[in-house]
């Protein structure tokens, strides 16, 4: 079934985006096991995400052939626990934590490669720089901590609201990647689009997109 799922999605965006640019489908792995995210990686998935440190430490060795994310909330005590594991963090929220990343990449001679998580929605139930700030904070980040890499974007549609509002906020977040890109070669993803919404996001110019329950089925958590 999970190999199933994942060849469907893969055929679905093998044409790109709108504006031709290739899609990254990142597997988002919360709850799976290690068989589970094997076989979708067996099924083409180049791209595994983790959104909490406990499991991606757990499973770390134990799931091979592809590219490792973090996706989720990151604190800043956890963050020792990645270096040099990641291919890429996604969720480089605040500058705490960028000041925590490059303290700990700087003492282990090793790049972060991030994503800037920008608050599209301005929910105060989610973290990430607010849209207004995110240029200069991009901006910032780049030139001053010398051992993380910006690679784009990275953004959560709220659940609320139609989808012509959402469509708009993926058009302001495209906007902001691509001022980003025009100054900085190394703005290559931006991150948009889970199970719910990928795509809505890709029709409006994502080329990441991160689902965990479209390729694996719901998720059964520990009672």
């Amino acid at each position: 079934m999970i190999a199933e799922q994942v060849r469907g999605i893969l055929r679905e965006i093998a044409g790109g985006n709108p504006l031709g640019e290739n899609i990254t489908l990142v597997a988002a792995t919360k709850t799976r096991t290690a068989d589970e995210i094997n076989e979708a990686i067996a099924a083409g998935v180049t791209d595994v995400g983790e959104n909490k440190v406990q499991e991606f430490t757990q499973k770390f060795d134990f799931v091979h052939g592809a590219r490792r994310h973090f996706i989720g909330h990151l604190q800043t005590n956890k963050v020792k626990y990645l270096i040099g594991k990641t291919d890429l963090i996604q969720s480089l929220d605040r500058f705490e934590l960028a000041d925590e990343l490059q303290k700990r990449a700087e003492k282990a001679d090793w790049t972060a490669d991030c994503l800037l998580e920008v608050n599209i929605g301005s929910e105060l139930s989610k973290s990430g720089f607010s849209y207004d700030e995110a240029f200069a904070a991009y901006k910032k980040i780049g030139a001053d901590y010398k051992n993380i890499r910006l690679r784009g974007l990275m953004a959560m549609l709220p659940l609320a609201g139609s989808e012509e509002e959402k469509a708009q906020l993926v058009k302001k977040m495209r906007e902001l990647f691509d001022a980003l890109r025009a100054e900085d070669g190394l703005c290559a993803h931006l991150s948009m689009g889970m199970s719910g919404d990928w795509r809505l996001c890709v029709a409006g110019g994502s080329n990441m997109i991160r689902l965990g329950t479209t390729l694996f089925g719901e998720r059964h958590y520990p009672a």
